[in-house]
C-alpha cells in the first residue's frame, strides 16, 4: 500500500437478493435479533443493458458492530431459483458470537423458534452452529477458539501453502476453466 492509500477497515454491508423483504426481516430481526435499521425504495438505471430501471427495497440490518446486512427485494427480476439453497462454499454468512456460552445460547434460541439449527461444529480455530435463511443462504453462528495457535501456524505458512495448492491443482483447472482464465488479473 502507498502511504496516502490507507487500507479498508472493515465491511459496511454486504447484500444479497432475497425473496420477500418481510420474510427476511422476520428470520433477522424476529429470530437473529438484528435491528431492522432501514428500508427504502429504489428505482435505479445501474447501465445493465436491461432497458427499464430496476425498482427494489433496499433493507438493511445493523449488526453489534454498526455494519450492516443489506437485502434486495426486487420481484420483477427475481426467479425461484434465485432462492435455492446456496453451496456454503459458494455462499454464506459468517456471524460471530463473543464466546461458546453465546453460541450455545444462540443454538438453542433458534432451534427453540422453530429454526432447524446444527451444530456446534469443532472447526480448531472457531466453533460453528449452522441454519439457511429464507432465501436459501446458509447462516453460521461462530466464536473464536480460545487458543489461537492454528489461525496463527496457518498465518505463517499461508504464501507455501498456498503455492503448494496451486501446483497441485493447476491441471485439473487448465482443464475444466483453461488457462486463460486462471492467469486473467484483470477485466
Amino acid at each position: 500500500m502507498t502511504s496516502s492509500l490507507k487500507p479498508l477497515n472493515n465491511i459496511h454491508h454486504a447484500a444479497y437478493r432475497c425473496r420477500d423483504a418481510e420474510q427476511t426481516r422476520w428470520f433477522y430481526e424476529d429470530i437473529m435479533g438484528l435491528k431492522l435499521a432501514a428500508a427504502f425504495e429504489e428505482d435505479i438505471d445501474f447501465g445493465e443493458g436491461l432497458g427499464r430501471n430496476r425498482n427494489f427495497l433496499h433493507i438493511f440490518f445493523e449488526m453489534g458492530d454498526g455494519n450492516y446486512l443489506a437485502f434486495f427485494d426486487e420481484p420483477g427480476i427475481s426467479k425461484e431459483e434465485d432462492f435455492h439453497r446456496k453451496d456454503s462454499f459458494d455462499m454464506h454468512l459468517a456471524l460471530e458470537a463473543e464466546n461458546m456460552e453465546d453460541l450455545l445460547a444462540w443454538h438453542k434460541r433458534i432451534n427453540d423458534a422453530g429454526k432447524t439449527c446444527l451444530g456446534p461444529v469443532d472447526h480448531g480455530f472457531v466453533h460453528s452452529v449452522y441454519m439457511y435463511d429464507p432465501n436459501g443462504i446458509q447462516v453460521e453462528i461462530t466464536c473464536r477458539a480460545t487458543d489461537p495457535s492454528l489461525m496463527q501456524k496457518h498465518s505463517d505458512d499461508a504464501r507455501s501453502s498456498l503455492a503448494a495448492w496451486t501446483k497441485k491443482t493447476r491441471p485439473l483447472k487448465e482443464q475444466t476453466f483453461g488457462a486463460a482464465k486462471i492467469d486473467k488479473r484483470a477485466r
